[in-house]
């Protein structure tokens, strides 16, 4: 007769075996799920074929039994307990996380073993930086949430409670720890959760944003933290949205701890704004500054990026306080002040477009990144500039020269009227001295009034130099800004870019009606005024001054020596000789002129411009 052994017969419930009979196993013709004894002796049916019948047992002689090899002797009860001690998962008392080890990995998920049947999985943002890094054998502290669609356990690594009684939900809410429960329906002002018992979260805190997605969650198992826990009037009040914000703050602190200044990363423009953009960084956002996308000027985000837009980008900074990301796109390529200054030299010319105005100046941009300043002094040589807008907008195409550049302070000057001709170059052969201008007044100082004399020169009238007939006190009591005048020309400074002008001496006077009355050749009368000068000074009529060169025959007379003793026969042959006519008499030599005299003289020269008169004696 053969002895049938009854094995255990494990049923899993959730992760926890149950032990059934070890003296009977369920018989497997047996449509019943219940165990039950197994009889010594089997009835043979049609459709299989029939056991051995069982026979009396009986004792074999030591002679006639064959030897066979010993077996082991196995405790099969310490088998099972073992088994059991392994595989069994009772709820603990308070909640513990498990330690689980990682098995693999997928493209979206992490497999980790548990200690159950089943493995559990984690998302790769769990870990920090979508699990780079992490590999088989790693360990893990982990909570079950519950099961996928496909039986795995879903795991998170929070603590997490699955209350089952009050006690258990009193222990939650103490511990502020997150609890998984079943979303039912959605009601006035939120939605009903299953925590173990009816619980309700407003619609503020679930994490979404309007009814549709409400909807949605109905059916979906979530984990959330009790905020309001009434035992008495069993009042539970969740919040789902305080679990997300703060798996979002472990996932980023996870992921910023992963990130290092210089980093290349890639990101998701997220949304725009006028200061910059900001970049998905997978969990993690960072600010992308306006100044930082680009070396040449950016005025808009929108003009360069647009938002779901895939880019590379280069962490700049990381605020140890703030724990704001600081990017910069503009960094993926070289500095262009870097071969600026061996690129540009002071008086090259360039051509760009004008960037930006300011009060100061206008810039332009030389190339990607590199700006130069044309400041309005140097906008025109002659007309006054008080804003660049006088003369510039922006996206105007100019050309204009180097005046200065320093690349440590990445300046570089610009001027656009160098790329003129400068009208001092030939200021002395235009306006020579003593010639007469024309031209309005542009500007009135104390001391003189400037004016135009041609695009770019001017002149300067003193104030001593406005009238001849009064005394100015200042010019403005005279003149007024915009009042075209004529000047004469008194001197030139081309090095220093002055010109020295006279409105008096074109105001008509007593020696100009005099000049316009005589010519050349008119004998007058005058009275010496300066004897002493060279040419002497002959005044005419009132205000009216000549100058008069006196031959030398005809200067006074030097100091006499003492005359030498008289020889009286010279003198007798002298007298008798003009007495009979044969002797010419002595000629008459003209009066020395004296300071004071009044003699008359021969007009030789009348300069109507330079207002001069030359006369000789008569």
């Amino acid at each position: 007769m053969v002895q049938t052994i009854t094995l255990p017969s494990l049923a899993w419930d959730n992760g926890t075996v149950d032990i059934m009979s070890i003296d009977t196993v369920p018989d497997p013709q047996s449509s019943s799920d219940t165990p039950e004894s197994v009889s010594d002796q089997t009835t043979p049916t049609a459709t299989e074929p029939a056991p051995i019948a069982a026979a009396p047992a009986v004792e074999p002689s030591p002679e006639s039994r064959p030897e066979e090899p010993a077996e082991p002797q196995e405790d099969f009860a310490a088998i099972l307990s073992q088994f059991e001690k392994s595989h069994t998962h009772k709820p603990a008392s308070g909640v513990k996380q498990i330690e689980g080890t990682v098995v693999s990995l997928s493209a979206e998920q992490v497999f980790v073993d548990i200690g159950y049947k089943t493995e559990g999985v984690l998302p790769l943002s769990a870990f920090p930086n979508d699990a780079e890094g992490v590999k088989a054998g790693d360990k893990v502290l982990v909570s079950v949430k519950g099961r996928n669609e496909e039986h795995y356990y879903e795991l998170t690594r929070f603590k997490v409670s699955q209350p089952r009684d009050w006690s258990a939900l009193e222990a939650a809410f103490a511990e502020k720890l997150a609890v998984v429960g079943t979303v039912t329906a959605v009601i006035k002002g939120g939605l009903t959760v299953d925590i173990g018992v009816r619980a309700f979260m407003p619609a503020s805190r679930s994490g979404t944003r309007d009814a549709a997605e409400l909807e949605k969650m109905v059916g979906t198992e979530i984990t959330c933290r009790i905020t309001k826990l009434d035992v008495t009037e069993e009042n539970v009040v969740v919040d789902r949205r305080v679990v997300l914000e703060e798996q979002a703050r472990a996932q980023q602190e996870g992921r910023l701890t992963a990130m290092q200044p210089g980093d290349l990363l890639d990101g998701t423009v997220r949304s725009l704004t006028p200061y910059g953009a900001f970049v998905d960084l997978g969990g993690v956002d960072g600010l992308l500054h306006v100044s930082d996308i680009s070396w040449s000027r950016v005025s808009k985000p929108e003009d360069v990026l647009s938002v779901g837009q895939q880019i590379q980008v280069r962490l700049l900074k990381i605020d140890p306080d703030t724990k704001k990301i600081s990017l910069g796109l503009k960094q993926l390529q070289p500095e262009p002040w870097e071969a600026a200054q061996g690129k540009y030299q002071v008086g090259q010319r360039i051509t760009g477009p004008v960037t930006r105005l300011a009060d100061f100046g206008a810039f332009v941009e030389i190339e990607p990144g590199v700006e130069g300043l044309i400041h309005v002094s140097e906008m025109s040589w002659g007309k006054k500039i008080h804003h660049p807008s006088d003369v510039l907008k922006q996206g105007d195409t100019v050309d204009a020269v180097i005046l200065g550049i320093k690349p440590e302070e990445r300046r570089i000057s610009l001027g656009l009227k160098q790329t003129l001709s400068d009208p001092w170059s030939d200021v002395t052969s235009k306006f020579p001295v003593g010639s007469q201008i024309e031209g309005p007044v542009t500007k009135i100082m104390p001391f003189g009034a400037f004016i135009q004399i041609a695009d770019g020169v001017e002149g300067l009238v003193h104030v001593s130099e406005i009238s001849a007939d009064k005394r100015i006190n200042h010019p403005q009591d005279v003149l007024r800004a915009g009042q075209v005048v004529k000047a004469q020309v008194l001197g030139i400074a081309p090095e220093k870019r002055q010109i020295k002008l006279s409105m008096k001496q074109l105001i008509p006077t007593s020696i100009d009606e005099y000049i316009a009355e005589h010519k050349a050749g008119d004998t007058v009368s005058g009275r010496v005024i300066d004897e002493s000068a060279t040419p002497v000074i002959i005044e005419l009529g009132e205000g009216i001054r000549a100058t008069c060169r006196v031959p030398k025959t005809a200067a006074p007379a030097a100091e006499t020596k003492p005359a030498a003793k008289a020889d009286l026969s010279s003198l007798t042959n002298m007298l008798q000789s003009r007495w009979k006519g044969s002797a010419p008499a002595p000629s008459a030599a003209p009066e020395p002129l004296r300071t004071g005299q009044i003699r008359s003289f021969k007009i030789t020269n009348l300069d109507a411009d330079k207002k001069s008169i030359e006369v000789h004696l008569a």
